[in-house]
């Protein structure tokens, strides 16, 4: 499984996607041209020192990306035909997002083997795209059983200390 970005615009959505595929394990394709420099600094702070840890793929055009696809291509779309959970993804799998400011064109509309939504409630257009791959990859990463073998992030070495003193009750 995989997650590409269509030109990104935001170094900090980038960033946290980047985060994300390292830290569960998918690699990142990055279709260029990105509207930033990867050197960016809020590029950077989004993705921490996890982007160490991350399988980072840069290709220079849509074509040149589109040109290693291996299996399936899984647009997520605000013009999506599919709820992406009604959806059966497969581990070879991968999710491609559009541009914050535009999604993708057409040509990359039309060269998706599926094109999936999120629903959303009516009057509203779309979410964020950093957390609209959060929520697919989840439920992607679910079904095919493709998520990382470990514990709880209580049972991590170090962990416990910060989750009790970030935890406090409300004493309203």
């Amino acid at each position: 499984m995989r997650l590409a970005l269509y030109e990104p615009d935001l170094p900090q959505n980038a960033g946290s996607l980047m985060r994300l595929g390292a830290c569960l394990g998918v690699g990142i394709d990055i279709i260029e041209p990105c509207g930033f420099l990867l050197s960016d600094r809020n590029f950077r702070r989004a993705g921490m020192d996890y982007l160490q840890s991350a399988d980072i793929r840069r290709h220079e055009s849509w074509s040149r990306f589109h040109q290693s696809l291996q299996d399936r291509l899984v647009l997520l779309t605000t013009r999506g035909d599919m709820a992406y959970t009604n959806f059966a993804f497969a581990p070879g799998d991968t999710l491609l997002v559009g541009r914050e400011s535009a999604g993708v064109p057409q040509p990359v509309h039309d060269a998706a083997d599926a094109k999936l939504v999120i629903p959303l409630r009516p009057g509203l257009r779309s979410l964020n795209v950093a957390q609209a791959a959060a929520m697919v990859l989840g439920e992607a990463l679910r079904q095919t059983s493709l998520f990382p073998k470990g514990g709880p992030p209580s049972e991590v070495a170090g962990c416990d200390s910060v989750l009790t003193s970030a935890v406090r009750p409300n004493k309203e």
